[in-house]
């Protein structure tokens, strides 16, 4: 055991300055990330001390300027309107800005359409609707640096109160409706503040294509446009155009009115396709299928039936045709007409026509407005009509299509192009945007149709076209039971599933007539814009569905 003993004395021995020298070593790594560490840690606390410092500084000079501030109370983040009070406050419609109301402090809302920062004064441009005027906000008795700088930052689109007083200007200002007058800002509250980010410009969006392509200012796309829409709407253009849709609904209403027409509600849930063939959308409807109406002609002629003799009605017609055109929607706003008469269906059309050139008459004559806005992103020439409207047999328009090299036959249907080709034509000769074509060739008309009576190839009915593109269609209707039922089975239609229209005929009809007018196709055309989409405020076609 006594040798085991004197080993481990000498390995001892042995180790022991190895382990120091070890333990050293360790000892001051240690001690040199302990320094490090205090370094870090004193470099964060002076890091940390200079921030709250510039934090107690900038806090100081803010209340410094808030104390300094005298128009603190004239401009600011209005609380969300919750209908808390009633304010006995009038706000005057930008539109009404005139040199009349000079030296007026008034107040309005509108949208902070552009907002440029100068020195020491700030120039918005307010938007409302179609109209818009410049504002100026300026340091000076009523407003301080500070305000001034709160109004450049206003974003965007912000709907803002503002108190202002109106002031004439020596310069008309080109860039604003309201050229005469300007608005120098005493108060400006926002109401309502948008994002910073817009998925739009509206200056982009008015503005002409190809125009500032040089200096590369952009234009918007039509599907931008369109899954933008809240935001293309607000446009001046945008509102002109429904602004005008609204005059033409409103003008066909009060003209058909005073004709002594009635105004009818009809249902868009069918039993049956209304036109016949395929392009009908199908729906659920409990244990069986229905069908979404693509057009109320069926309802209408009930209707002329049951004795009301003059109805009419707008609302919305489906097509489920698989178009992807300028002029196609699978949804539209129909304007229907339906008559009776007397001996003759020329009746009815001259009624419609006179109705159409009412609503043009009412356009020219009170939305110049608006019509003059649209044409400054979308030139055209003014649209054209005659007193008495002209009208045009089927074998006429063919044969100047054929002196114009077209190759036909007489009982072909018109194609788009040979449409529009007609409406040059008829231009030249005649000088007029509005035109009848009529008696069509039977085989390319609907079951409901009345034969020509002296040549069964032809038919008693008719389109009506605006620049070359059709916006109505329509003809004198059998009114015979027996005659619609031959006419439903050559259409192979089901009779059991439109029974009861037949059944409408057993009893007695007056001979009428009618038509279905397209809206957003009329306003499209009236104002010479190229898409139907642009008139429509949500459109659907085969490819959109939202918003």
């Amino acid at each position: 055991m006594g040798w085991k003993r004197g080993w481990r004395r000498k390995l001892t021995f042995l180790f022991m300055p190895c382990v120091s020298s070890c333990f050293s070593a360790a000892e001051e790594e240690q001690q040199a990330q302990s320094k490090k560490g205090l370094k870090k840690q004193q470099k964060e606390a002076e890091k940390a001390a200079k921030k709250a410092e510039k934090q107690a500084k900038v806090a100081a000079e803010q209340q410094s300027a808030e104390e300094d501030d005298f128009a603190k109370d004239r401009y600011g983040v209005s609380a969300l309107v919750q209908s808390q009070q009633k304010l006995d406050r009038t706000l005057v419609r930008v539109q009404d800005l005139t040199p009349e109301k000079a030296d007026q402090l008034i107040w309005l809302r509108a949208r902070v359409h552009t907002s440029r920062a100068k020195g020491k004064q700030c120039f918005l441009v307010l938007r409302q609707q179609q109209f818009n005027v410049q504002a100026l906000v300026a340091v000076g008795d009523r407003a301080s640096k500070q305000m001034v700088k709160f109004a450049a930052n206003i974003t965007k689109e912000s709907i803002v109160d503002v108190e202002a007083m109106v002031r004439k200007v020596e310069q008309k200002i080109e860039s604003c409706t309201q050229q005469d007058v300007e608005l120098h800002v005493e108060k400006i509250f926002v109401i309502s503040q948008a994002e910073a980010r817009l998925p739009l410009q509206l200056e982009d969006a008015v503005r002409p294509d190809g125009e500032g392509e040089e200096e590369g200012r952009a234009t918007v796309n039509q599907d931008t446009r369109l899954d933008n829409r809240v935001i293309d709407l607000r446009t001046t253009t945008s509102q002109a155009v429904f602004r005008l849709q609204s005059g033409v609904c409103q003008l066909f209403r009060d003209t058909l009115t005073k004709k002594g027409f009635v105004e009818i509600q009809t249902p868009k849930i069918i039993s049956a396709a209304s036109e016949g063939g395929a392009n009908v959308f199908t729906v659920s409807y409990f244990k069986t299928s229905a069908y979404l109406a693509q057009s109320p002609q069926l309802y209408k002629q009930m209707c002329i039936c049951a004795d009301f003799d003059k109805v009419f009605c707008v609302g919305p017609v489906f097509r489920a045709e698989d178009s992807n055109t300028h002029r196609h929607l699978t949804e539209f706003v129909g304007l229907d007409i339906e008559m009776a008469f007397n001996y003759h269906y020329h009746e009815v059309i001259e009624s419609i026509t006179d109705t159409m050139v009412q609503i043009f008459k009412g356009l020219r004559d009170n939305f110049q407005t608006e019509i003059q806005t649209v044409n400054k992103q979308f030139p055209s020439e003014p649209f054209k009509f005659l007193e008495p409207t002209l009208r045009l047999e089927y074998t006429e328009g063919v044969a100047m299509l054929r002196e114009a090299g077209v190759e036909m036959g007489d009982e072909d249907d018109l194609s788009t192009p040979n449409e529009k080709l007609l409406g040059r034509l008829v231009k030249e000769k005649y000088d007029t945007d509005f035109y009848v074509l009529d008696k069509y060739p039977l085989a390319v008309r609907p079951f409901y149709t009345m034969p020509d009576p002296h040549n069964p190839k032809y038919s008693n009915s008719y389109d009506m076209f605006m620049r070359g593109e059709e916006i109505l269609s329509g003809a004198q209707r059998v009114h015979d039971a027996q005659l619609l039922t031959e006419r439903a089975q050559h259409h192979q239609i089901d009779l059991e599933k439109i029974k009861s229209y037949i059944d409408s005929f057993r009893y007695g009809a007056p001979p009428h007539a009618g038509g279905g007018i397209g809206l957003e196709r009329v306003c499209m055309l009236y104002l010479g814009l190229h898409n139907v989409r642009q008139t429509s405020m949500f459109p659907r076609d085969p490819k959109r569905l939202t918003p």
